[in-house]
């Protein structure tokens, strides 16, 4: 498929992680330092989700959490459940009433009339049940029709059809000229989460893979395809090829490696077999003539390898991706079908989702901006963006006081990393430039065509950036999204006005509630401009080496020492974290939490703070952190996690990152013998 996808972009969470009691939420308590109630108990923490039986230098989490974890459950049309999929449920509702708000009569064309009718579309399952599978029909009879390689490259081009390809194309900013857009080919083209999904032969793997292939033969034969039990071979069969090839997923992490500049010839040059110009021109690249190629060799070898795999066989694999990528806007029978393996097989998902909820869904994804406009009317106070901006510069000042303290780090790099620091922009809330919709066709009866549509408008909209200088005022998240992310290309940091609430954020909490909540997480995405990847560009966002050779050695020890940490935390049984994958993630809390708890002891100015419910203020921001990572997660989801998220589990997110901080075993008496403990020379100390 041809799609934009943002592979620089680390975010706190990608999906929400976390969770706080509905009760606890509601529980009024006294006044933080503006005057207010706060919102979670007296000043922002939920006491009676903690469990004070468990040691905090044994378990920390269980230690904040326990009860919480004993007294909830996973919702059914859940594979997680926790403090962000409560505040996600908020912002679903929320969502839910702007876009019901929309009047059936709104002039054709407006904006009402697009995010209203999107939403009614896919509820009206009695006409998306009449129409069956004949919406569908187009795409299926021109996958169909295939009988060159050119034939099937052209079809992976078709943006319409949005089929995953096994060399894939998509429109980012460039990592070494940010000022402008280009086309990056990587790889592509599995159906299962990750290659590792098809490569190992112990359980649960073999079993997926059987699943999948009985998937599959009832897919095909739901769309009535004939000779199933074959083509369900032949799908994973072709993946399975595909998989081979694939760089392993930590691999993919190395920036440097994946920016490989070729002109249009030396991309060609790469495979001579791949009908280049097939893909090129049903996607509207026929002009372009530079490219970024991430897995240089991986490229090369799918790009040979598919004129060697046979036509027939890519139908059969098309046919079904295809099904897969449309299958939520056809009837009842394939959209089931498509749930039963991907939600409730992959992640454990044992019911599906209200309509209503997918279907906000959807037009979150389709006309996102549209409806976050009208949200942040509604829920996002214009002081929060002020307060929250108050406490970004308090987290850059305590972080360059921590740069400056370095006994690592050279006065040279120092002082580039410091240019860094300063150039970072912050994003808080919503954009100030909202994105404009007006050449997407939306129509009240045809699901399936809003569907379609809205992928190609988005794919146009990206083709129509080529050759023109980069939208620095561009958001990646709507402010209904409950997360943040850092982009290294613009050096920017950006936080969505959904997650700027309770626990995460409370003007009337106790300082250090918020510092150890909504600071940890602006700790966090300014640690990704300097994590093992992030660090690589410069202030301007620019990919190059900035570091004196001897600190940038120091730097890899640091990060090795960590990943060897969390290489030996296990997830489920015999499961355990791949420390590789998730550095940047780790650095990021790490660090962001170290600079956290600076900037709230900054915030103090010398003063004690005061002593609440018999904690301290020190205790209080290290709970903070840990209620903010309260979770639930079904084993299926968890497993995915580890084999294909860079995050780490939410255990490790509060366990392993608190062990290696100084402050939080004075804080808690943390001693030699606790199962936490590390000895001060073997704690991780990067910023």
């Amino acid at each position: 498929m041809l799609r934009k996808l943002s592979l620089l972009i680390s975010s706190l969470l990608l999906v929400p992680l976390i969770a706080v009691s509905a009760e606890a939420q509601k529980t009024p308590g006294s006044a933080g330092d503006s005057g207010g109630k706060a919102k979670i108990g007296a000043w922002g923490y939920d006491l009676a989700g903690a469990d004070n039986a468990v040691k905090a230098g044994n378990d920390f989490y269980a230690h904040a959490n326990g009860k919480w974890t004993a007294s909830n459950s996973i919702p059914a049309d859940r594979t997680a459940w926790g403090t962000a999929w409560v505040l996600d449920n908020e912002a679903e509702r929320d969502a839910r009433a702007i876009i019901e708000s929309q009047p059936a009569n709104a002039p054709r064309g407006s904006t009402p009339q697009k995010v209203g009718d999107f939403y009614r579309a896919y509820l009206d399952t009695a006409t998306i049940e009449r129409l069956g599978i004949s919406p569908a029909k187009p795409g299926l009879d021109a996958i169909a029709a295939a009988r060159t390689h050119a034939d099937v490259a052209g079809l992976l081009g078709r943006p319409d059809l949005g089929l995953i390809t096994p060399v894939n194309f998509y429109i980012s900013v460039d990592e070494k000229n940010p000022d402008r857009y280009i086309i990056v080919v990587t790889q592509g083209g599995l159906g299962l989460p990750d290659r590792e999904y098809y490569l190992k032969d112990e359980e649960p793997y073999t079993e997926i893979r059987a699943k999948y292939e009985a998937h599959i033969a009832r897919m095909l034969g739901l769309a009535g395809q004939q000779n199933t039990a074959q083509q369900a071979k032949d799908v994973p069969a072709t993946e399975t090829a595909i998989a081979k090839l694939h760089w392993p997923i930590e691999k993919r992490r190395e920036r440097e490696l994946t920016y490989n500049l070729r002109t249009r010839d030396e991309l060609k040059s790469l495979s001579s077999v791949y009908p280049w110009d097939a893909t090129f021109n049903a996607a509207g690249l026929q002009n372009q003539r530079e490219f970024v190629v991430s897995e240089l060799d991986a490229i090369q070898g799918l790009a040979d390898d598919f004129v060697k795999t046979p036509v027939e066989k890519w139908r059969s694999y098309m046919t079904y991706q295809y099904l897969v990528a449309v299958g939520s806007t056809l009837h009842k029978a394939v959209d089931d079908e498509r749930f039963d393996f991907y939600s409730r097989t992959l992640n454990g998902q044992p019911q599906q989702r209200d309509r209503w909820k997918r279907a906000v869904q959807n037009v979150n994804n389709a006309l996102g901006e549209a409806v976050g406009q009208l949200y942040v009317q509604k829920h996002f106070p214009p002081d929060s963006k002020a307060q929250m901006l108050d406490l970004v510069e308090n987290l850059r000042k305590a972080y360059a006081q921590r740069i400056r303290n370095l006994p690592w780090m050279s006065a040279d790099t120092k002082k580039v990393a410091l240019e860094k620091l300063a150039a970072f922009r912050p994003k808080i809330g919503y954009p100030d430039t909202w994105r404009d919709y007006s050449a997407l066709e939306v129509r009240a009866d045809d699901a399936f065509g809003n569907a379609r549509r809205a992928i190609v408008f988005e794919w146009q909209r990206q083709l129509g950036r080529l050759g023109k200088p980069t939208d620095r005022e561009e958001w990646e998240m709507t402010p209904q999204t409950v997360n943040a992310y850092y982009n290294p290309v613009f050096n920017e940091i950006v936080f969505p006005a959904a997650i700027l609430q309770p626990p995460y954020f409370d003007p009337n909490a106790d300082p250090a509630i918020n510092y150890g909540t909504i600071g940890g997480v602006i700790g966090h995405e300014m640690g990704h401009g300097f994590d093992d990847q992030g660090s690589k560009s410069d202030a301007k966002g620019v990919l190059r080496t900035w570091w004196v050779k001897s600190d940038e050695d120091a730097f890899k020890k640091l990060g090795d020492k960590l990943a060897e940490q969390y290489d030996g935390y296990e997830a489920l049984p015999g499961l355990k974290l791949n420390g590789r994958l998730t550095l940047g993630e780790n650095i990021g809390d790490v660090g962001g939490l170290s600079v956290a708890y600076e900037a709230y002891k900054l915030s103090l100015k010398g003063k004690p703070a005061p002593v609440l419910d018999g904690l301290n203020g020190d205790q209080r921001f290290f709970l903070a952190w840990a209620q903010g990572w309260r979770t639930l997660m079904r084993d299926a989801r968890l497993r995915n996690q580890v084999m294909s998220d860079p995050h780490s589990p939410s255990l490790f997110r509060v366990n392993g990152v608190v062990r290696n901080m100084d402050a939080w075993y004075a804080a808690f008496g943390v001693k030699p013998g606790d199962k936490l403990y590390l000895a001060p020379e073997e704690r991780v100390r990067i910023w």
